[in-house]
């Protein structure tokens, strides 16, 4: 089994393949796998009959290669079939196999050839749009609150929210050097903060080619917010990246507010993807009042 490199150039080429997937984690994003694509996080894949089967591999940390589910129009693969896929490509694990497939093919079954490890870090928060358009009741009031509060401080005028465009990859970029220096970032020494911030200016550059739909927040024309989107499954939009100044009270729910709107008018559920076992990271996502969580988990092979 011949694995090749993928690259946003791939994008249509592959495409085809996702088009009828239906995992609901954000790791079967088409657009999100191709921003992650850097030196350090290196996603590859090989067709196998009508399917598309993905790797990772990891320049550092070689531990954590793994594969993903496949991906194609046809049947979906049996775990006996996720078997031998997998010693063919030379692999001893996926990662990010939901819940839902080991509800569907069996514990009992799953188990004759894997053992099954919970992800708890990797679990996807799930919303339902209306939610997140409408912030109503008394469970949002909090945030709502600050959403006036923001819009005391910055009247109609001040405000500029744009879908993104090409043109606005270079001032997005500046922003995430703020961003990134209010939260005392070092990416030289986090590997997994370096690679989201490859994979932001990859979206960035890509943003009109590989199937990202977008918003930018200036404030006094400056940018202090942006966000990237794509369609996970026909029912589900994930929200990719959302970076915005958390010095600026409220700032953050009401962009967050708007990219429900403006992003996802179509589609009923919302995936923002998972805390990755950052508990700051999990407050604030369940404050959103997720409607479920889909659980991730790891399938070892049997040696």
């Amino acid at each position: 089994m011949k694995f090749k490199e993928i690259i946003p150039s791939d994008y249509k080429r592959l495409l085809p393949f996702f088009k009828a997937q239906r995992y609901e984690l954000c790791a079967y994003s088409l657009p999100s796998l191709l921003a992650w694509s850097t030196h350090l996080y290196q996603p590859q894949a090989a067709i196998v009959d009508d399917a598309l089967l993905v790797g990772v591999e990891y320049a550092k940390s070689h531990e954590k290669r793994h594969l993903i589910l496949p991906v194609g129009p046809g049947k979906e693969a049996d775990p006996q079939a996720l078997a031998q896929l997998a010693q063919a490509a030379g692999h001893n694990s996926y990662w990010f196999v939901p819940g839902d497939y080991i509800e569907r093919h069996s514990r009992q079954a799953t188990e004759q050839y894997f053992q099954i490890k919970p992800q708890a870090f990797l679990d996807d928060y799930i919303y339902a749009a209306a939610d997140l358009a409408e912030l109503a009741g008394d469970k949002y009031s909090a945030k709502r609150n600050l959403i006036r509060q923001f819009l005391r401080q910055y009247g109609p005028d001040s405000i500029n929210i744009s879908f993104l465009c090409p043109d606005d990859a270079a001032p997005c970029k500046d922003f995430l050097e703020e961003w990134c220096a209010e939260r005392k970032c070092q990416y030289e020494n986090d590997e997994e903060l370096f690679c989201e911030r490859v994979a932001a200016h990859n979206a960035l550059d890509w943003q009109d080619k590989i199937g990202w739909k977008g918003l930018v927040l200036r404030l006094d024309g400056k940018v202090k917010a942006f966000a990237m989107a794509s369609l996970l499954t026909p029912d589900m939009g994930v929200l990719n990246f959302e970076k915005a100044l958390a010095s600026i009270k409220g700032l953050y729910q009401f962009f967050d507010r708007q990219c429900a709107r403006q992003l996802f008018p179509k589609v009923p559920f919302i995936n923002k993807e998972s805390d990755m076992g950052l508990e700051g990271l999990a407050k604030a996502k369940k404050s959103y009042q997720p409607v479920r969580m889909v659980n991730s988990f790891e399938l070892v092979l049997h040696q």
